[in-house]
């Protein structure tokens, strides 16, 4: 009798190609003219599930972008119902002149990995849960454990209608694990779990001066410059270390134990290791405090996102005194830090710092809280195991420095532990052109996949 592992060896090539179908849609939740795109990835989904044969697969709807859910529940009532979480959205592909490939929604192989917007995050993860249900249903007629899917179009958004979805469908999310892939490991052979992740404050600050675009000859020195204005309210948030000059920014942060610091100093060694070998920057920069995987993922942060004003074309010229100006200012947030409380206390700093001769305003696009989850939970154990098996070593635990706002919203509301499986690598270029997915970790992806659930089994109800 043929194995789910056997199954998923001889079928990884239409599995890759059913992926590369899924990911030619150009499912981008930020972008209005994707938003049949969205839709039409979510009904494929919806119908891919059927074909594995999930009893039952529906499209949910939100106040923007749909949530697929599908079920199979006949492991029966004495095993464990996992909820199985991943996002079929993806970030924007611009700029598409860095692209190495014409069309970044037309995958390319090359050298065993497949590149393309939304191969590892997070359709090439997702899509490694579904083929495992596939090979236990096409080997054994069954699953394992009980299964739900909730796979949503708006992570890449801030998941901002998830949270009421959650509420509204309480019941039907009902669960004892919640598992997800839509992170990372250390390397192929370098097996990471994480177990915390920031929060996020998403902002938008508008800075007005005069009421149409002026010339700067005109009147330079007589009206100020909202370009100079919004340069100058940023250049206050922070000192030169790095340290975030907003008061109270820092008041809930919680410091970490010499228990977690212990923790965490194998992913200290690798990230020296990995800087050593690939530097993205000219040198490392933060809070001299804090060593680089503490900045990363237990101090909070402050960036600007994006920055617009005035005349922009590249070399060209045009002697504007621009009439607004634009940032992108998002912080990423640790455990007890509350992002409705970070955006007022944005708003106090921008109140204390901007001159009379200009107007603002600040908006909250998208907030998340920080989640850290239990490492010594069963699950999470039963996961340590099934790496061990795949890579051969037994994976580290590392807080990561993103926000998937998922975890503490299901983990809170649901009460249930949570388990990451990461499958992505470090240099997988999400967010940026060029996204790529290892191959050959889609296949450990799967492989390790596949022993975790036959794990869970094992586990009570």
């Amino acid at each position: 009798m043929t194995t789910p592992h056997e199954y998923a060896q001889q079928h990884y090539d239409p599995f890759i190609q059913q992926l590369m179908d899924l990911i030619r849609i150009p499912s981008v939740s930020t972008q209005p003219k994707h938003k049949e795109d969205v839709r039409r990835a979510a009904e494929w989904l919806k119908e891919h599930c059927l074909q594995l044969g999930m009893t039952r697969a529906e499209i949910l709807e939100t106040e923007l972008h749909p949530v697929v859910y599908a079920e199979w529940l006949e492991a029966g009532p004495d095993k464990p119902t996992v909820l199985v979480y991943g996002h079929y959205d993806v970030q924007p592909p611009e700029p598409l002149d860095l692209w190495e490939q014409d069309d970044p929604f037309e995958p390319v192989i090359r050298d065993d990995k497949l590149f393309a917007r939304g191969a590892t995050d997070d359709k090439g993860q997702m899509f490694i849960h579904l083929k495992v249900f596939e090979s236990f249903m096409q080997t054994q007629g069954s699953f394992p454990v009980n299964v739900k899917l909730l796979i949503e179009g708006e992570e890449e958004i801030g998941s901002r209608n998830l949270d009421t979805f959650i509420e509204h469908y309480a019941d039907k999310l009902t669960c004892d694990i919640v598992a997800l892939s839509d992170t990372g490991i250390g390397s192929v052979n370098d097996p990471i779990l994480v177990y915390g992740l920031r929060g996020l404050c998403y902002t938008e600050l508008e800075v007005k001066g005069p009421v149409r675009d002026l010339h700067s000859g005109a009147y330079g020195g007589i009206v100020h410059n909202p370009a100079q204005v919004i340069a100058d309210i940023i250049a206050s948030m922070h000192d030169e270390t790095g340290f975030i000059t907003v008061d109270g920014f820092y008041d809930k942060v919680l410091p970490l134990s010499e228990e977690e610091k212990q923790m965490l100093q194998p992913a200290v060694e690798r990230f020296a290791t990995e800087w050593e070998a690939n530097p993205v920057a000219p040198q490392l920069w933060g809070e001299p405090d804090f060593n680089p995987v503490e900045r990363l993922g237990a101090r909070p942060t402050l960036e600007i996102n994006g920055l617009y004003s005035g005349y922009t074309e590249r070399g060209g010229q045009k002697t504007v005194l621009p009439a607004w100006a634009l940032a992108k200012i998002s912080c990423r947030l640790v455990p007890d830090q509350d992002p409705l409380e970070i955006f007022d206390l944005l708003k106090a700093h921008i109140e204390k710092v901007a001159p009379p001769t200009v107007t603002w305003e600040l908006h909250l696009l998208g907030k998340s809280k920080a989640s850290v989850v239990d490492t010594q939970s069963r699950p999470m154990q039963v996961a340590v195991d099934a790496y061990e098996k795949v890579f051969g070593v037994r994976p580290s635990f590392v807080r990561s420095g993103g926000t998937i706002p998922v975890v503490g919203l299901l983990g809170n509301k649901l009460n249930v532990p949570v388990v990451m499986l990461g499958f992505g690598l470090p240099d997988d270029n999400l967010h940026s052109p060029n996204e790529k997915f290892s191959l050959e970790m889609f296949r450990k992806g799967i492989e390790t996949s596949i022993i975790f659930y036959e794990g869970l089994s094992e586990l009570p109800a």
